[in-house]
């Protein structure tokens, strides 16, 4: 059993908050207060709510990314499980897009980490140290397009079921990248 950690528990506390109020609108002091912890413990563990999203999104997707590497396990499986991911977070995802300032920012915020998850799950399952530039670049334009294309599904603007846009997610992966997207975990 996995106990939570204070992390955790401020995350949890923070989305409980989102679902009822505009994320613009919450402070330090809502997210600690809600779950009985003073701001300093809040600055103890991030520097702002952004930082708190930012951590468990990428806690998120590193567990997604992290099944694609098991035996068995596709990186088409693992595009489905991100579309299902953000399909029961929509509500909350477009809270988190539509009142947070600087929505641009977020985006590009959000491609970093995606671009940091699939670098590493590449180098990962390669058994390389580093990648070439290309090879990093056809990776970035990746999650440029997929981080966009989530952000518009989520607001609405592609009505489609999530096994759809994994699809989509599937067939837009750059030919120079199919090589690492069905190789098993180096040990």
């Amino acid at each position: 059993m996995r106990r939570k950690t204070t992390r955790d528990i401020l995350a949890e506390s923070f989305r409980e908050l989102a679902a009822t109020t505009n994320i613009d609108k919450i402070t330090i002091r809502d997210i600690a207060e809600n779950c009985g912890y003073s701001p300093a413990t809040f600055y103890r563990h991030f520097k702002d709510k952004y930082d708190l999203i930012a951590w468990k999104y990428t806690r998120d997707l590193a567990e997604i990314m992290d099944r694609t590497a098991e035996d068995g396990y596709s990186w088409k499986q693992t595009l489905s499980d991100g579309a299902l991911f953000f399909q029961n977070q929509k509500e909350y995802l477009a809270n988190l897009f539509l009142h947070t300032s600087g929505y641009d920012s977020f985006m590009l915020y959000m491609t970093e980490i995606n671009f940091n998850a699939l670098k590493k799950y590449i180098l990962t399952t390669s058994g390389r140290k580093m990648l070439y530039r290309k090879t990093e670049m056809y990776i970035r334009i990746y999650c440029l397009g997929t981080v966009s294309l989530t952000c518009e599904w989520i607001l609405g603007k592609h009505p489609i079921p999530p096994q759809e846009l994994a699809e989509v997610f599937e067939n837009a992966l750059p030919a120079p990248l199919h090589q690492f997207s069905y190789q098993k975990k180096m040990r």
